[in-house]
Parts: C-alpha cells; sequence; structure tokens
C-alpha cells in the first residue's frame, strides 16, 4: 500500500503505530565544520536549508538540560588554541577555541556527596528556570504549520549524573553510595519535567519527548544492566509515563552499545532508540528481526562510511539497513552520528538521493 501527500506528523506517527507509510521518516544532524566545508562547495545557507532539502520531519521546540549555575562561564586560562573555563555546572574544563569538540574534564566542583548537599543540590532547585517557554510555543505553531512531528528536547538522568560529577565519581559512587546517585538523578528529572511542565503551560501540544544520554561506550554499557535498572532506569520510566499520559511518543538517544539493555528500554516505556551507532557494534540488521516489534529503529547509518565518500559503499550501508528498517514499518533515517566535515557537499547531496531511492514503501 503507498500513502501519498503525507506529512512529517503523520508520516511519524504512522512509524511509531507500524502503519503503512509513503516513506521513511527523516532527520539529521551536523558538525558546525562540516556545515562550513559545505558553505565552500557551494551551500547556500546553513543546516535548516541542508535539513529542508532532506526533507526533515521533525521540529525541536527547545531544550532542556538545567545547570545549577545557569549562565555561569568564567575563563581561568586559555592559550592560542584552548580556553580552560569554570561552567555552569561548577566544573572546570578546557575547550577549544572556535571550533566544537569533546572537551577536557579537568575537575568537578561537585566531586562528593558533601558538596552536592552543601552548594550544588540548593542551588539547582533554587536556579530560575532555563528554557524560553514562549520560544517553544511559537516553534511549536510553526511546526504545526509545516505539518512536522514537534517534539521537547532534553537531558535525562545518566548524562546529568556525568556532567554533573563525571565519570569517575559517578561510577565508584553507584557501589559505594548508591542514595546519591538516586537523589542526583531525582532532583534533575524533577527540574526537566518541572520546564517541559512550563512549556505545556503555554498551550503547547507536542507530539513526542526526545531525550539524550549516553550511557555506554563502544563494548557495552558504562555501568551493569543490574546496576542501570536499580539506579537510574526508574528515572527513565518516569519521564516515559509523564509524556505517556499526555498523550506522546517517547524517543531516547544513546551513543555506544547498548544491546544489552534494550529489553529494559522497552520496560521503561521508550518508544525508539536513536541514533544506533553502528561504530560501537550497533546493526539494525540484527536487532530490528527481534526489537523491532516493540522499539522503533531510527539512525545507523554510519558516518565513518559517509566519510569515505564513496558512493557504492554508502549506497550499500543505506540500501541493506533501509531494508532490514523497513521490514518492520518502524524505522526512520539519521545518521549514527553527526555528519563529520569529512563528508564532502557532493556526498552528501548524493545521500539524500539516496536516502529518497531506498526509502519509499
Amino acid at each position: 500500500m503507498t500513502i501519498s501527500s503525507m506529512t512529517g506528523c503523520e508520516r511519524v506517527n504512522r512509524m511509531f503505530a507500524r502503519q503503512d507509510q509513503d516513506r521513511v521518516p527523516r532527520m539529521d544532524t551536523f558538525w558546525p565544520e562540516t556545515i562550513a566545508r559545505w558553505q565552500r562547495e557551494g551551500l547556500q545557507w546553513d543546516h535548516n536549508d541542508v535539513l529542508r532539502l532532506l526533507g526533515a520531519d521533525f521540529q525541536t521546540l527547545c531544550w532542556s538540560w538545567p545547570a545549577p549555575f545557569p549562565g555561569r562561564r568564567e575563563v581561568l586560562a586559555q592559550d592560542a588554541e584552548t580556553e580552560t573555563v569554570r561552567d555552569a555546572w561548577g566544573g572546570i574544563v578546557r575547550v577549544w577555541k572556535g571550533r566544537s569538540g569533546t572537551p577536557e574534564h579537568v575537575g568537578f566542583g561537585c566531586d562528593s556527596r558533601e558538596a552536592w548537599e552543601k552548594t550544588f543540590r540548593p542551588a539547582m532547585l533554587a536556579a530560575p528556570l532555563q528554557v524560553d517557554t514562549r520560544l517553544a510555543a511559537l516553534r511549536w505553531q510553526e511546526g504545526r504549520q509545516l505539518g512536522k512531528w514537534t517534539h521537547l528536547t532534553g537531558v535525562e538522568g545518566f548524562e546529568a549524573l556525568r556532567k554533573q560529577i563525571g565519570d569517575e565519581t559517578c561510577l565508584v559512587a553507584m557501589i559505594e553510595d548508591p542514595e546519591w546517585i538516586r537523589d542526583i538523578v531525582i532532583v534533575h528529572t524533577d527540574t526537566v519535567l518541572r520546564t517541559f511542565e512550563a512549556v505545556l503551560a503555554e498551550g503547547v501540544e507536542p507530539d513526542g519527548l526526545w531525550i539524550y544520554g549516553d550511557m555506554a561506550f563502544n563494548h557495552a554499557t558504562m555501568c551493569s544492566p543490574a546496576m542501570y535498572r536499580e539506579l537510574v532506569w526508574p528515572a527513565h520510566k518516569r519521564m516515559a509515563d509523564w509524556a505517556h499520559e499526555r498523550g506522546m511518543k517517547v524517543i531516547y538517544h544513546t551513543d555506544g552499545r547498548v544491546s544489552g539493555v534494550l529489553d529494559l528500554y522497552i520496560e521503561a516505556g521508550f518508544d525508539c532508540l536513536q541514533p544506533i551507532e553502528a561504530k560501537a557494534g550497533m546493526d539494525i540488521r540484527k536487532f530490528a528481526p527481534t526489537h523491532g516489534d516493540r522499539l522503533a529503529m531510527f539512525g545507523n547509518i554510519d558516518v565513518m562510511k559517509m566519510a569515505t565518500n564513496d558512493l557504492d559503499l554508502i549506497e550499500e550501508e543505506i540500501r541493506t539497513k533501509f531494508a532490514a528498517g523497513k521490514a518492520t514499518r518502524g524505522y526512520a533515517y539519521h545518521s549514527d552520528h553527526s555528519v563529520p566535515p569529512q563528508v564532502s557537499w557532493d556526498t552528501y547531496k548524493a545521500i539524500i538521493g539516496l536516502v529518497e531511492k531506498h526509502g519509499n514503501y
């Protein structure tokens, strides 16, 4: 069955319902350096123009990552290429000047339960709303007019732990002081949901909730599935329940190999997994047949293959993974990470054509 002239909202909702669609829903993200390269190679505008050419079906309304000290950015040191700053979470990070990249974490101010309870927890609870709710409402109105699938966006508890106290302290505390970990996650989740409630109070009626939290590396999750289930999963379920009670679907973003917790994601109420990092051994050709009826698959197109600019290799990646995803009717296109600057503009224009060629039902 072929359905024509569907809006992005209709297309994505039918993907979640495993109903017939005209084509695979689409979305993508890009490093700033990628857009800069493409502009040198003939792109006339910015990433929004690329998304229009792609035919993206999604519209972000807001981004919620509450910090205890919003607006803080104290430069402590700098050289020709980097700056060392104290940030809004009270940590000290070294960042590149004028280009994106993973920061070097020099130190975390919140490095003990005492520091959390004395300084950081009260600051988090007292911090003002950190989302422009009126702007979110305007974006929702725009998205509705364009027929997009509109969504709230924010960070969940595991990512908040890593940002607030750092990986080393977090993983040790999961064993030695689990109640501290639970408290950080609960306070963060309370704050995010309070923010989203303020957005809804503007009359916004989103289609979904898209939450971010990288909880794995290239071999496995950073903690055991049992520890995730005990300490962080309850907050994941709470966020999913909150969204479902308001008629929204839930997309969960995590990098890394999360094959060992897919069933826990489904139990938590996540409706969709994104971006399904191929570089970490995630492959929808394996997972779609076993989990695709319960968990929509969003992404998995390997950016390392895109970066070769070898169109035959890229087409094989898209063709075979689209076939696996389309078989479930629960698949949407996205790269398995932000598209890197090694990908030429000519290559990405060809990728858009390949998505069109292999993405129609």
